[in-house]
């Protein structure tokens, strides 16, 4: 019997965490992307390569995307895609922190049917799939369920508390946190250590695409910034921001938040 794409996903993900760690990240050679995307190492590439040979070899009709793959329109005609980050948070990975992640989801006309986040550094493997439930370890997890804003934890970067993103200028009074891994934030909510993650930047698909999915499977609410569900596969692969959290304290961050200008 062909594995599940979510039984696909979870090999793929230790086998990129084999690949991952046996490099230094201190040590790894890094270049700089254009347009400040940022930086990448040999292991990006090394993982990449990996995730899609061994992904697509598996299932050759499915699209990908990936950070570290050039894009191109193939994907769209495709009814399912891989959406891959090799490493999220690989500034972590360059400074010999453990708080990077490989995240690796499928999506089916838009949304995500299969998800595994794994820190290998930590041994921690977050997988959902669609109705399925949420697990960490192969132990199901659920999102906690404050009853509102005050006190709630958050996890946000700092620019999230500026009072210009915020209705009459009023920052919620929130216990703040910060992962650098989008991936691992949103992994961190469905766990239920923590009640939210906020980012309000545009957030790139292969980011949050399988965070997304375990916190849903979790039984949390991840949208855009502004309330509205998230589609994934888009032409421009990008989505408004990122809020995720139980149904209350969402709503009520969703109430709080300023209008988006655009």
């Amino acid at each position: 019997m062909p594995a599940t794409d979510l039984d696909l996903l979870i090999a793929a993900a230790r086998a990129a965490g084999q690949v991952a760690t046996g490099f230094s990240g201190p040590t790894a050679k890094r270049w700089d992307k254009d347009a400040g995307a940022g930086p990448v190492t040999e292991a990006d590439l090394a993982v990449d390569r990996l995730l899609r040979e061994r992904l697509t070899g598996e299932r050759p009709d499915y699209g990908w995307l990936s950070e570290e793959t050039p894009d191109t329109a193939d994907r769209l005609d495709r009814a399912r895609v891989f959406i891959v980050d090799p490493i999220d948070g690989t500034r972590s990975f360059i400074d010999g922190s453990a708080t990077w992640a490989h995240s690796l989801a499928v999506a089916e006309h838009g949304q995500i049917t299969a998800a595994v986040v794994f820190l290998p550094l930590k041994d921690k493997l977050y997988a959902a799939a669609a109705g399925q439930g949420a697990f960490l370890n192969g132990k199901p997890i659920k999102a906690s369920a404050p009853v509102g804003i005050s006190g709630a934890t958050m996890l946000a970067a700092r620019p999230v508390y500026d009072p210009v993103h915020w209705r009459d200028r009023q920052v919620p009074v929130m216990e703040r946190h910060h992962r650098p891994s989008l991936a691992y934030r949103l992994s961190l909510v469905a766990e239920g250590r923590f009640d939210a993650m906020l980012t309000l930047r545009p957030s790139w698909e292969w980011d949050i695409a399988a965070g997304a999915l375990i916190l849903q499977e979790a039984g949390a609410r991840t949208t855009d910034r502004s309330g509205a569900p998230l589609r994934f596969n888009n032409p421009h692969p990008q989505v408004n921001g990122v809020l995720a959290a139980h149904g209350t304290l969402h709503s009520a961050l969703v109430e709080r938040l300023a209008p988006w200008p655009g």
